[in-house]
């Protein structure tokens, strides 16, 4: 089982780095990326995992990007961690995501709700602040019945914590990704509800810019997704991804292993890399 997209708590997951990996090799995982929101702090602990458990760690990263005043995330896997740039970028990110949290708060100030942004923050403890954070207080304090269901009365366009951020341009984000020797993905892309021609047009600028894949098969797509998705990585002439988006037990769209294949049209991202192929076939 290859699985492309996780998180820990270094950015929005509930468990760390290596209990993640404990989590994937339960859960019959071979290969796993660590792709934590903006952040790669993570990736020295995973490894160091993933050799007690005879698990390839592939080192990621989701980094935000703001495309058409859209919030659409680039999974970048294969990257080198001590790039400079990389690291540079990355921090200039998660700055912005701070000031993001502290409108959050406010937001939900003037809803009637209190002390959001310190508890937002005990959540996170030394991690990046996230809307999932702000989502799990809020279920807590039975706001809503869960962290899902969070999102949609308090945290979406148009509700009390929503704050219309401008993050990095996708030029900028797949230049970290790529001048880092990674490859970088579209993540999950059924999530964004981009009508067909303006999905045209974003791949069509993706692949321009150096992009090398999509998620075709992810936590939050549906079975017609992954055959939509397959489609146009053989329009755009992409290979296809797949990752279940793990974040912990509960805050979740799908659990660890058990993700379907790959439609049979699509290319592996991993297509090329011989130290999974090699794993994979043992």
């Amino acid at each position: 089982m290859i699985d492309l997209h996780s998180h820990s708590n270094i950015s929005d997951g509930l468990l760390s780095p290596a209990e993640l990996v404990e989590h994937a090799a339960n859960s019959g995982v071979r290969v796993l990326a660590l792709t934590d929101h903006d952040d790669i702090d993570g990736l020295p602990e995973a490894r160091a995992a993933a050799a007690q458990r005879d698990i390839k760690l592939v080192n990621g990263v989701e980094i935000s990007v703001t495309w058409k005043k859209r919030t659409l995330h680039i999974v970048g896997l294969n990257i080198d961690p001590d790039d400079t740039a990389l690291k540079e970028g990355l921090a200039a990110v998660r700055s912005s995501r701070l000031e993001r949290a502290r409108q959050m708060a406010l937001g939900l100030e003037k809803a009637g709700i209190q002390g959001s942004f310190e508890a937002a923050s005990a959540y996170a403890e030394q991690s990046i602040l996230t809307r999932m954070h702000f989502a799990r207080f809020l279920a807590e304090r039975g706001y809503a019945k869960d962290p899902k269901s969070v999102f949609k009365k308090y945290l979406v366009k148009g509700k009390p914590g929503f704050v219309d951020h401008e993050w990095m341009s996708l030029e900028s984000a797949l230049n970290l990704i790529i001048n880092s020797g990674g490859v970088a993905v579209l993540a999950h892309p059924g999530r964004y509800e981009i009508k067909r021609t303006n999905m045209l047009l974003l791949l069509e600028e993706f692949r321009a810019l150096g992009g090398t894949a999509i998620e075709v098969v992810t936590g939050s797509h549906t079975a017609a997704q992954y055959v939509e998705y397959a489609k146009y990585a053989q329009l755009f002439g992409l290979k296809a991804s797949q990752g279940s988006d793990y974040h912990g037990k509960g805050i979740s769209f799908m659990g660890m292993g058990r993700l379907p294949e790959l439609p049979s049209n699509c290319i592996p991202v991993w297509q090329d890399w011989p130290e999974v192929n090699s794993l994979l076939a043992a």
